[in-house]
């Protein structure tokens, strides 16, 4: 039976019809060079879009300087125009070795197949969670690698190599980012920002709706300008630097307004129109932001927005609360719908919570 690889599958099939049309009495001498055929086809297709790099040192260099070339690589992969068409071709390459790695042509292929594998590896650390690449895989490819001496974490976590160990956005500071600023390797600079402030936009979305969009449309505009080369690495890393910094003082807003995050998210889907705002001032939205929340809290319950009544009971809560503290009348329909969304976030963590 033929395993459906990814990228490789439908030329495997057409490789190895003669042994499966055979019933199972072909060369199997045959067939193997003919797969031996297409792992080498799969790796000249990587060896090209590596042509613009020389990785040849890699392969007689210390310990520590291959590391010093693995970064360098993956800095060069990282580049928007090559990123994609890399990552690709590596994991149909990996699929073919993976059934031909016993042969003797793919042994002598073994190690430049599995440097290959520690860039990709390394930069699919950086990517958001889609399935096409579990950390088993990852480890099976790692674990591929010829020279012992890199069949390790540190292959994996390049970024340790550049002195940025578990970078986490809660403990980002402005030392922290003119340490990413001044990285050598500005693609990965792009790629490590790029994970932690989708990181911190994941983590925003289950607690401040208005926060994560205004995040997630500026940090995807800044990328899509990058990608189509609109604005160079350098402008990239400064554009995603300042959203960094915007997320920081975002947090800090909600310190000065002495508002807890849920709070402050009810405060920012309320402010989101400017006529609110002027109407009604910074210390009455604060003061309607803080009885939302008292108020959805006393009426949450684990199934308000899926039953139609709860929903609707709710919304004239809502709608109440806006009239009494004067929220501007052509705004509240807009408002009320915010509103309610925010609610149900919020009354999702109330009931897990409180379980």
């Amino acid at each position: 039976m033929i395993v459906d690889y990814l990228g490789v599958a439908h030329e495997l099939k057409e490789a190895l019809n003669f042994y499966s049309q055979s019933g199972g009495k072909g060369d199997l001498t045959l067939d193997q060079q003919v797969a031996i055929g297409l792992l080498l086809t799969k790796l000249e297709v990587v060896e090209d879009i590596m042509a613009g790099f020389n990785y040849q040192p890699y392969f007689t260099a210390s310990t520590g300087n291959k590391l010093n070339i693995l970064k360098a690589a993956a800095n060069y992969v990282a580049d928007p125009q090559i990123k994609d068409r890399f990552l690709d071709a590596v994991t149909a390459l990996s699929k073919i070795y993976a059934l031909t790695a016993h042969h003797p042509e793919a042994i002598a292929q073994s190690e430049k197949i599995s440097f290959f594998q520690a860039i990709q590896a390394s930069l699919r650390k950086l990517e958001p969670t889609d399935g096409s690449l579990s950390n088993a895989d990852i480890e099976t490819a790692i674990r591929q690698v010829v020279d012992l001496a890199l069949v390790s974490d540190t292959v994996i976590n390049i970024f340790d190599e550049a002195g940025i160990k578990s970078p986490d956005f809660s403990i980002i500071s402005d030392e922290f980012l003119e340490e990413v600023e001044g990285m050598e390797h500005q693609n990965l600079a792009v790629e490590l920002l790029k994970k932690l402030l989708r990181d911190e936009i994941k983590a925003q979305r289950r607690t401040n709706i208005v926060q994560s969009r205004q995040l997630t449309e500026m940090l995807e505009d800044s990328l899509r300008r990058y990608q189509n080369q609109v604005i160079s690495v350098t402008d990239a890393i400064h554009e995603l630097i300042n959203i960094s910094k915007d997320v920081q003082a975002a947090k800090q807003r909600g310190e000065e307004l002495k508002l807890e995050p849920y709070e402050l998210a009810f405060y920012d889907a309320l402010a989101q129109n400017q006529s609110a705002r002027e109407v009604m001032g910074q210390d009455q939205l604060r003061e309607l932001a803080i009885i939302l929340v008292a108020r959805v809290r006393q009426n949450a319950s684990i199934d308000w927005n899926l039953k139609e009544s709860v929903r609707a009971r709710m919304k004239v809560m809502v709608k109440r609360l806006l009239r009494q503290y004067g929220y501007p009348p052509d705004m509240q329909a807009l408002a009320i719908e915010l509103v309610l969304e925010q609610a149900k976030v919020f009354t999702e963590f109330e009931v897990e919570t409180n379980r």
